[in-house]
């Protein structure tokens, strides 16, 4: 089909063919054509927060393995710091929902 060709493929969840949903690169849900904007919005916003949460999972890291090489932080210490920036993550990720 043309859409497996193209660029960029939308396709209409409510009318769609199944088909058409598995080849499309976007799909929409409704057949209101004036949810795209707001889905590259959505789009835009996901990939800022996923560059976000691995900077600041990297980052996180990267400090605790050299403090617990060298001495600075314990095992139990690290192992909390570690949790709470998986936590920092997941509520970093939970702002999309707005």
């Amino acid at each position: 089909p043309a859409m497996a060709v193209s660029d960029i493929g939308i396709a209409m969840g409510a009318a769609g063919t199944d088909v058409a949903m598995e080849t499309g690169d976007i799909v929409l849900m409704s057949d209101d054509l004036s949810k795209i904007p707001y889905a590259l919005r959505l789009s835009q916003r996901s990939i800022k927060n996923i560059r976000q949460n691995i900077i600041a999972s990297l980052a996180i890291v990267a400090f605790l393995i050299p403090a617990a090489l060298i001495g600075w932080i314990g095992l139990l210490t690290g192992l909390l710091l570690n949790e709470i920036s998986a936590l920092v993550v997941i509520v970093n990720g939970l702002r999309l929902l707005k």
